[in-house]
């Protein structure tokens, strides 16, 4: 994904749900990793192996690949909401702690994130953000269930999460392809202005940039996702999305291996995008 500015460069890993933000300093991106996962079917007597160390490995081949000086974690580090269950307690520290031993890691917490201040490890670089988002290096990150900090608008871009984006295309048959993509879009001034009625948002005054919105598949497959092409602002989490305050027809989709599919309300044209009712089965009557 190109851009048009000089000195910020924003470019996702090929074939990973990973971005590396390149400004004064370079910073890998990694969304929704969700550690401790495995505790739901566990709680339903199901058992599945722990895939922190797999997560781990993976994102250490990222660190090998673009050497990074900071880490950010765009929200939902953890699962378990409300609580925290013996096995983040055991594995975010340890992942956490790892993380830091190769750069600065910056948290920006998630809807499932309640918490996460206890189980950060002692004397290690690590930030945890305000949950409606910060800016770094003229970049703003927010996990997305929250309305960003006024603040954020005034950044050239936004990154954002929380939607685990993704792109469903079914056939003829009802068999269908759903791959993890990448959403490029914009906001919604109109909306914006009304929500923040106290402010006045302008470009003459910096308060207003027209930030270009990039928002992040999720790093942990387990999660599953939401189609973009079949959801409507309504179908969509977060207040930004409910509120229309962001552009979803004129929104740009990417597959993880940099193919283009173009525009939301172009690809919802295509018969494979539309949703395929279940057929009802007919009654065998006997003879």
């Amino acid at each position: 994904m190109s851009n048009d500015s000089t000195d910020i460069e924003i470019e996702p890993l090929f074939d990973e749900p990973a971005l590396v933000v390149s400004s004064e300093t370079k910073a890998l991106v990694i969304a929704d990793i969700h550690l401790g996962i495995e505790w739901d079917p566990y709680r339903s007597g199901f058992s599945i192996p722990s895939r922190m160390k797999r997560g781990l490995e993976r994102i250490l081949g990222y660190i090998g690949k673009v050497s990074p000086e900071r880490i950010i974690l765009l929200g939902d580090i953890k699962h378990n909401v409300p609580q925290i269950s013996w096995q983040e307690r055991d594995e975010i520290p340890y992942f956490l702690s790892v993380l830091s031993d190769h750069a600065a890691v910056d948290i920006f917490p998630g809807n499932h994130d309640g918490g996460i201040e206890l189980l950060l490890p002692a004397d290690r670089d690590i930030t945890v953000h305000p949950v409606r988002g910060s800016i770094i290096e003229d970049v703003a990150y927010f996990h997305g269930h929250t309305w960003p900090d006024p603040g954020l608008l005034k950044a050239r871009y936004i990154i954002t999460a929380h939607n685990h984006p993704t792109i469903r295309l079914t056939d003829s048959l009802g068999y269908a392809t759903v791959e993890q993509s990448w959403i490029r879009t914009h906001l919604d001034l109109q909306v914006l202005q009304k929500h923040f009625a106290g402010l006045e948002l302008k470009k003459e005054d910096g308060s207003w940039n027209d930030p270009e919105v990039i928002i992040v598949p999720s790093f942990n497959e387990l999660c599953g996702g939401v189609a973009f092409n079949e959801s409507l602002h309504d179908d969509l989490l977060g207040p930004l999305f409910s509120s229309k305050g962001i552009d979803i027809d004129n929104a740009e989709a990417y597959l993880l291996d940099g193919t283009k599919l173009g525009k939301l309300k172009n690809i919802r044209k295509m018969e494979e995008s539309r949703i395929r009712p279940f057929r009802k089965k007919r009654k065998v009557t006997k003879q």
